[in-house]
């Protein structure tokens, strides 16, 4: 077996064919676990980590020389990796990878060790800046987090009061998010496509039914021809719950920006 962890472009790494082999699995699978990781981290808002600490790349099968994809990993990017191999072999090869990395660190560590002291000074100054880099990186993406956070919040604690004012404030902001002002319409018939799903109704039968009864009492055409589906659901109470519960819900996935938007009361 070739050495569990190795120096890639002066970093210690592993990669997942090591990872493969070494807890007995086959290659697709880790690439699976690897890819299912990296689709949590961009969902976390953590994509340029994931790309740092995952390096796609390939390798060349001994057999049929043909070339498939692999991954680089960094002690980090292991570490997320392996943490769903939990049996006790698991667990004593993941130790036997960290003290590896732990090992080759040290190592690499020795060999970048500076001579003179203007080396030591530049070096502390670079590292004085890559930690002041990270921090501000952290603190970024702390704010980021607790700002979305905040404006989940808000969104969930929309109440009925004024509530078309609200929904259609929510669904210009999504629309916006995903292509602007065209996209408006396609944002609104899917929310009220899932109203129709989730409540089980047809939308555009009650539209009719209402139209009808408002010709038989006598409405001017005028004034039926604009009333909308959003009449309709205003009728019913049922439905205006639904209806809201369902754009909170597209506005909290759309990851909508609810800055300079009256949501309360």
């Amino acid at each position: 077996m070739k050495n569990l962890v190795f120096v890639e472009n002066g970093i210690a790494v592993t990669d997942s064919l090591t990872v493969a082999q070494v807890f007995n699995k086959e290659h697709k699978h880790v690439i699976r676990d690897i890819e299912i990781q990296l689709e949590k981290l961009t969902e976390a808002g953590e994509k340029e980590w994931g790309v740092s600490n995952f390096g796609l790349t390939q390798y060349q099968h001994p057999q049929n020389k043909q070339w498939y994809p692999k991954y680089n990993l960094t002690e980090d990017a292991f570490a997320i990796v392996a943490m769903s191999y939990v049996t006790p072999e698991a667990m004593k090869m993941k130790v036997k990878f960290l003290d590896e990395f732990k090992r080759l660190r040290e190592q690499l560590r020795a060999v970048q060790t500076p001579k003179t002291q203007l080396e030591i000074l530049q070096v502390s100054i670079q590292q004085l800046v890559e930690q002041e880099r990270r921090l501000t990186a952290v603190e970024n993406r702390v704010e980021q987090t607790e700002k979305k956070q905040d404006q989940i919040t808000e969104i969930l604690s929309l109440n009925p009061t004024g509530w078309r004012k609200k929904v259609n404030g929510l669904i210009n902001k999504i629309a916006q998010s995903v292509g602007g002002y065209g996209a408006y319409q396609d944002i609104r018939n899917e929310s009220y496509q899932r109203l129709e799903e989730r409540a089980r109704c047809d939308l555009s039968t009650r539209l009719t039914n209402k139209q009808r009864k408002m010709a038989l009492e006598g409405v001017a055409k005028s004034k039926i021809d604009k009333v909308s589906r959003m009449d309709v659901i205003a009728e019913d109470a049922r439905l205006t719950e639904i209806y809201l519960a369902i754009v909170k819900e597209m506005a909290i996935e759309y990851q909508v920006d609810t800055s300079n938007m009256a949501l309360k009361g």
